[in-house]
């Protein structure tokens, strides 16, 4: 964990089990993504990882949320074209990540 930006010590005092059990779900969530169809670890070229990171995991959570609340669908309407797939996962992927 970080350092919280709140100096008081009631501010962190109720900041620090809110962000203790927001990683608790998150982590909940990634290892039934994992079982389900795997989270993906990103690759960099100075660090091989065998394991995904918290970060691939929120990644992964994002993207699982966001699918579901219909992030991928886009409206049907005749003035917009379809993005191929391979487009759409990269910025889908670029947006989890970032976000």
């Amino acid at each position: 964990m970080e350092t919280q930006r709140q100096w008081s010590d009631k501010a962190i005092a109720r900041t620090t089990p809110c962000l203790l059990g927001l990683f608790s779900v998150i982590a909940l969530m990634g290892a039934r993504l994992d079982c389900q169809a795997g989270i993906k670890v990103s690759v960099s070229a100075w660090y091989h990882k065998k394991r995904p990171t918290f970060a691939d995991t929120l990644a992964a959570v994002r993207r699982e949320i966001w699918s579901r609340q219909g992030f991928i669908m886009s409206r049907q309407t005749a003035d917009t074209a379809k993005l191929s797939p391979a487009l759409r996962e990269g910025i889908a992927y670029a947006l989890c990540h970032a976000a």
